[in-house]
């Protein structure tokens, strides 16, 4: 039978086979379903659910309003054969879905010690976040879909079921990864892409409708995805005109903030 301490909010509940250590932090109105594991060094926010046999371990921080499916893993001891036990963190922000069997594991000392992700995500069922990643905010991540160490998605990325993503990859915002992916190398915003290994196939052009993007810039995307990927010069070559075409439209600078952060190149 689960004690109730002074770090419990009266009005969380918690079923009798869950176990929730001592120490550990439930906040308003949390629910613990069967058969779920807490340990004392976590942190879960308001309205957050976890529906039945949950394990939730190490220095972990859940917000608010989030729904944690049956068999899923979060802030388990990392796979990186350099892990020795240090007091790393995962830290999940709000309103975040997290079905079936999705694991997600702390970070390590050499990657900033924390494996972080934002809000209003949905990891499907399978899906794998390994340690040290940062996912950003209204991300997709598929069936199956699995990030290696230190991958970086930005806001809106949709990575495709049984996709892969090679270690210390950064996702551009509104990037859309076809299903089947293997992405060895980072992918700028805005742009679609498939295959193993994944090559750029044009603009997210519905996603970005769908999000409110004006025409104009769809077009200044457009013509910057053509600078990047069909003018046959070099990115160093085309950086001055893309800068030009930020000035007359906020949206560009994504590109620019982007490059300054790229270090494995980019997909071509």
């Amino acid at each position: 039978m689960t004690e109730r301490t002074a770090n419990i909010h009266p009005s969380a509940k918690i079923h009798p086979s869950a176990i929730v250590e001592d120490g550990a932090k439930i906040g308003e109105n949390v629910v613990i379903g069967p058969f779920c594991i807490v340990e004392h060094t976590v942190e879960i926010g308001k309205g957050t659910i976890l529906h039945s046999h949950v394990v939730v371990k190490g220095h972990t921080t859940i917000g608010e309003d989030n729904q944690i499916f049956q068999f899923a893993s979060i802030g388990e001891v990392n796979q990186d054969l350099k892990y020795q036990g240090e007091q790393t963190k995962t830290i999940i922000g709000n309103r975040n879905r997290i079905r079936e069997s999705v694991t997600i594991h702390r970070g390590t000392v050499q990657g900033g010690c924390v494996t972080r992700i934002g809000d209003d995500n949905l990891f499907m069922i399978n899906a794998h976040i390994a340690h040290d990643c940062k996912i950003k905010n209204r991300c997709i991540l598929a069936n199956n879909a699995t990030l290696a160490g230190h991958v970086e998605l930005d806001d809106f990325v949709i990575v495709g079921g049984m996709s892969a993503i090679h270690q210390f990859v950064i996702v551009g915002a509104h990037v859309m990864l076809g299903g089947g992916s293997m992405v060895s190398q980072d992918v700028p915003p805005y742009v679609m892409a498939q295959g193993n290994h994944a090559q750029p196939f044009g603009v997210n052009i519905e996603g970005l409708k769908r999000r409110g993007f004006e025409k104009s810039t769809l077009h200044a995307i457009r013509n910057v995805y053509k600078l990047i990927y069909r003018s046959g010069k070099t990115l160093e070559e085309v950086m001055p005109e893309i800068e030009q075409f930020a000035e007359q439209d906020s949206a560009i600078s994504f590109f620019i903030e982007f490059f300054k952060r790229s270090t494995r190149g980019i997909i071509r």
